[in-house]
């Protein structure tokens, strides 16, 4: 039987492993498709630990000791790519850095320690014999650009999963529902002409009519968590030269979609209500949710945390299972020069995923 002195001191244990580990996986640089050293990095964590992992490509992913087929199974999922420097830097991106309890470096909160504290999280109940689930950690590639060679990649080699917790900076508040994303490339089409007579078809006029329509239009539907769904234009391109009417006008349209809609709805109505020629680049991002009763979910309320519904996107996307989001570190640090997590949301997010998992599988 496990006590809580046993359960304190393998959270220390794993916190300062949890550390040491995103300090190297800082030092090592990890751009999407280039994850190949963080994976090694991952791979060395597990067999350190005496647990057997398994990679595909840049994708790392291991299973409890005493996993059972007869068992229903958590998945334990964050990802060790990171985005492009962002030239605000000021501070070495790869040098991490401690300095006044904050951990410096690139990917330290997005999402690495949501990653170390799941990997040390999964190091805890490694051994455990008397789960009534089974536990399966994922330390997968391409997150930053949904990519198709990460989480997707090593999902037929998974079992079936019945709920995921994906880490992302939240504050280790719980995003019981995030919205999912359509990129939607569009072109006006008219008759190019010289534009001091009265000849041709100008494309971009058309384009605003349909850019006017996709920015007023409101879905009927409204998610509870979510709200509504998004269309924002945010690419416009058209035209070569000065005195001629352009005959084509290419634009972008980004849609946050929720669980009111299929992705494939959204594209008929907008198809429906524009003159444009409308392209999806994927409808592989849909829109994830987990009910609020769901016990890891009252695991996370029982321990002081907020709900909410997340207008983000995450690997979360690519799981067809009920998935919650939720990891330390604080998602306005992401993306930012001289990126941070403290040590203490590490350690607290260690403590807190085990609370929260002990109360499901304990």
């Amino acid at each position: 039987m496990t006590t809580s002195q046993d359960t304190q001191n393998s959270v220390s244990f794993q916190t300062e492993a949890a550390i040491n580990l995103l300090k190297k996986l800082i030092a090592t640089p990890s751009f999407s498709k280039q994850e190949d050293q963080t994976a090694v990095l991952i791979v060395s964590f597990f067999e350190a630990q005496g647990i057997q992992p398994h990679r595909k490509l840049n994708n790392v992913w291991a299973f409890n000791r005493h996993f059972s087929p007869q068992k229903p199974t958590i998945l334990l999922n964050s990802h060790h790519d990171t985005v492009r420097v962002n030239p605000s830097w000021t501070l070495d991106p790869f040098e991490p850095m401690v300095n006044d309890g904050k951990l410096f470096g690139l990917g330290s909160n997005d999402a690495g320690g949501a990653l170390v504290s799941l990997m040390a999280t999964f190091a805890h109940f490694y051994e455990r014999t008397d789960l009534t689930y089974n536990i399966v950690v994922a330390a997968t590639a391409e997150e930053e650009i949904s990519g198709r060679d990460g989480i997707e990649l090593i999902l037929g080699d998974l079992p079936p999963i019945d709920f995921a917790i994906v880490g992302e900076p939240t504050d280790m508040n719980l995003a019981i529902a995030e919205k999912g994303l359509l990129v939607l490339d569009c072109t006006a089409h008219g008759r190019s002409g010289h534009a001091a007579r009265e000849e041709g078809e100008n494309a971009i006029y058309k384009a605003i009519k349909d850019i006017n329509w996709l920015t007023t239009y409101t879905f009927p539907k409204v998610s509870p968590t979510l709200g509504a769904i998004k269309m924002s234009v945010t690419v416009v391109n058209a035209g070569s030269q000065h005195n001629v009417v352009p005959d084509k006008c290419n634009f972008t349209v980004d849609v946050r979609v929720t669980e009111q809609y299929s992705l494939e709805e959204i594209i008929g109505v907008i198809e429906a209500n524009v003159e444009s020629t409308v392209s999806a680049r994927s409808i592989r991002l849909k829109p994830s949710q987990i009910s609020i009763d769901h016990a890891i979910v009252r695991a996370g309320v029982a321990l002081g945390k907020t709900t909410y519904g997340s207008p983000t996107t995450s690997d979360q996307a690519m799981l067809n299972c009920p998935s919650l989001k939720c990891g330390p570190g604080h998602s306005g640090r992401s993306h930012t020069a001289n990126e941070f997590i403290y040590l203490q949301e590490i350690e607290d997010g260690i403590a807190q995923y085990v609370q929260m998992l002990e109360a499901v599988v304990g």
